[in-house]
């Protein structure tokens, strides 16, 4: 059950493959290793959404071997901890873990999980709403949560972690200093353009509407809406005030698809004609689609789907993440046990 895919920068012989089920496995020289790089089983819960969601490595780990992951345990609450690969045998990482942060978890789904360090060498955290339906625990609007939330935080300094002094709402009052950007449902799957810094959010809806966010680098404290706002439309209300809500580029709806799953801007050297273009694609309908951001707008929409296929010729359905090798090149990850990597045409 693999859910996302990532190589720590400069190492181009190995992938990392994350499993829902608690497990890392690399594969290196084109075939998956039968040891796991990590394996923390015992330790996650596997229903619903829950599981061993993210890998971050960190900026130095060539130097320090320090990377990250996010999981839920056995009670379904977040942990974001720190393992160590180790320094005789580098396709293996230690048992022992340091938590870096922990969060309750109210219900099963919205875990979010993404992790990723920002060209600011910051560790950026997703969490969802917190579960459940209509953000029922209003965590979406609410900044003295980390629910609903986008992360920043300082994985270098404190016990944990620490707050960076210039994240936005460290100066507001009963706000959470480590929220970055908040106003989502579950973000699933964001990513910083390798170029230019500037991230891109993919915010899974609830019946209606799926949503792509642009943010340009170094931008954040945005509200992204939920639960005033699914997509461009208001939420269970004939109007809502959108004042101050930071919209998205792009929107489907769920005659397309039903769960968004968020990808990369193309920064490889293999298809230099995808350069600077998103994509991303469904969950359930397996498409797969692009666009490219101009001055803040989403233009030069494109659909994928017809060329970007299954072994067996099928659509991408089970699409549970895109993930990105050391140069660049894009990946994409079937829930069912399938990575397929984007070349180009023959």
């Amino acid at each position: 059950m693999p859910v996302y895919l990532a190589a720590p920068a400069g190492d181009t012989a190995r992938i990392f493959i994350v499993e829902k089920t608690g497990k890392v496995r690399i594969l290196k020289d084109g075939a998956i290793l039968p040891r796991p790089f990590l394996d923390v089983s015992g330790r996650v819960s596997g229903g619903s959404e829950q599981g061993l969601l993210g890998l971050a490595f960190h900026p130095r780990y060539a130097s320090n071997r320090k990377l990250y992951v996010d999981y839920t345990d056995r009670s379904g609450d977040t942990h974001v901890v720190e393992f160590e690969a180790s320094a005789t045998d580098p396709d293996t990482a230690s048992a022992t873990e340091r938590e870096i942060l922990f969060v309750d978890q109210p219900a099963a789904n919205h875990n979010g999980g993404q992790l990723e360090f920002g060209p600011d060498d910051y560790l950026y955290v997703s969490l969802g709403d917190g579960g459940g339906a209509n953000d029922q625990f209003g965590n979406g609007q609410n900044l003295a949560t980390l629910l609903g939330a986008i992360l920043r935080v300082d994985v270098n300094s404190g016990s944990g972690y620490a707050i960076p002094p210039d994240n936005p709402f460290v100066a507001t009052q009963g706000a959470r200093g480590e929220i970055w950007d908040y106003g989502l449902r579950n973000p699933w799957r964001f990513s910083f353009d390798r170029q230019t810094g500037d991230l891109y959010i993919a915010d899974v809806g609830q019946n209606l509407w799926e949503e792509v966010d642009f943010e340009p680098a170094g931008s954040g404290g945005r509200n992204y809406g939920w639960n005033i706002m699914e997509g461009l439309h208001c939420f269970q209300s004939a109007g809502c005030d959108t004042t101050g809500l930071a919209q998205p580029v792009v929107e489907y709806g769920h005659g397309d698809g039903c769960s968004i799953t968020g990808g990369y801007v193309y920064r490889g050297s293999a298809i230099p004609e995808l350069n600077g273009v998103y994509l991303y694609g469904d969950y359930c309908t397996g498409f797969i689609r692009s666009f490219t951001v101009t001055l803040g707008s989403a233009g030069d929409p494109h659909d994928w789907t017809s060329s970007l296929r299954t072994q067996g010729g099928a659509t991408m359905t089970g699409l549970s993440s895109f993930g990105q090798d050391a140069r660049g090149e894009i990946y994409m990850v079937r829930l069912d046990g399938e990575v397929y990597r984007i070349v180009p045409s023959p």
